[in-house]
């Protein structure tokens, strides 16, 4: 991704973020989950569980070039991805103590049954060890890492999630980048794919979940490439339409607000009267008059008045359909 895209890692974030989440079965609107970002209240559990899904992918990009992994990280990402969920508190950021299995009534039925919990501390600092000293090609390391981790299972819950977020971390730390590559839309279109290579990975096979792996971060980085290509269109577009005359009122100046704020709307995605004043510096009453001009122009989509976190008034809040709709459009297979 060019360096010069940084506004766009959100939105592969978020699509990332969606994936991994419709994996273990949770699934929500784009707009649910901008709108849990922005703190609002009125959003479903799944809006809320998708956007910490999302928040603890973006602790880890922003991480990633600060050092090496830590095992404290791997718990402070699984406590972020559980905020708000009606998992025990005393499960959330801690290592697992009771022993687990994956599918089937109890460990005598199970697809897999988990190391010991006992054993879960060295593994896990082990696993952390690698990932800091391999030699290994960027994407080999992130495959096996992931697969490692999937198989020691340190969690009670979440850890499909935090294995994919560890994907993320891996892949930017290693390969330099600004945002990973959306792997979890690729797992998500072929999970039978993804389950079989974990369990050839199991059995010795590294050779085909690697291959597997790779074909999925190559996919996703052309899906990348598309995704930016995409928002340049639409950018072109909205240009467009923001500077046609229009019967009901004289066209824009050039200088006039609401074409800053049009720059604003893929790094925001959910814009509102008084964030966008504060980011631009200007009264609020020219930041609300720049979002009706942008609602004009058909660039925004003005979704009303949601409650907030704290008192006060409820700010309208405005987004892109069209941008958020990319998250969800994003090409799964080619």
């Amino acid at each position: 991704m060019p360096p010069d895209h940084g506004p766009l890692a959100r939105l592969l974030l978020r699509a990332d973020g969606l994936a991994s989440s419709f994996i273990e079965g949770v699934t929500a609107p784009a707009l649910d989950v901008v709108l849990a970002e922005a703190g609002s209240s009125a959003v479903s559990p799944a809006g809320a569980w998708v956007a910490a899904n999302l928040a603890a992918t973006a602790d880890a990009v922003a991480e990633a070039h600060e050092g090496p992994l830590t095992v404290e990280q791997l718990l402070r990402w699984h406590r972020t991805l559980m905020a708000g969920s009606p998992m025990p508190e005393r499960f959330v950021g801690v290592l697992r103590e009771e022993q687990g299995w994956i599918g089937g009534t109890s460990p005598l039925d199970a697809n897999l049954v988990t190391p010991p919990p006992e054993l879960v501390p060295e593994l896990i600092e082990d696993l952390v060890a690698f990932v800091d000293d391999s030699d290994l090609d960027p994407v080999a390391t992130a495959a096996i890492a992931h697969a490692q981790f999937e198989v020691i299972h340190p969690f009670a819950d979440g850890n499909g999630r935090i294995g994919r977020v560890l994907i993320a971390w891996t892949l930017v730390r290693r390969l330099g980048l600004v945002s990973a590559p959306p792997v979890s839309p690729r797992i998500a279109a072929d999970v039978g794919g993804y389950a079989s290579g974990l369990v050839l990975y199991r059995l010795g096979d590294l050779d085909a979940w690697v291959t597997w792996f790779a074909d999925a971060v190559s996919g996703a980085g052309r899906a990348q490439q598309e995704l930016v290509l995409q928002v340049e269109r639409l950018r072109v577009q909205w240009r467009a339409r923001l500077d046609a005359p229009r019967p009901e009122r004289p066209r824009l100046r050039s200088d006039a607000t609401a074409w800053q704020v049009l720059d604003l709307v893929p790094r925001m995605l959910v814009l509102t009267g008084p964030a966008v004043a504060d980011e631009l510096g200007v009264p609020l009453k020219t930041a609300a008059a720049a979002l009706g001009d942008l609602v004009d122009a058909g660039v925004l989509v003005d979704h009303g008045t949601v409650p907030g976190p704290g008192p006060g008034r409820p700010s309208r809040l405005y987004a892109s359909d069209e941008l958020l709709g990319l998250t969800g459009s994003m090409p799964l297979r080619g």
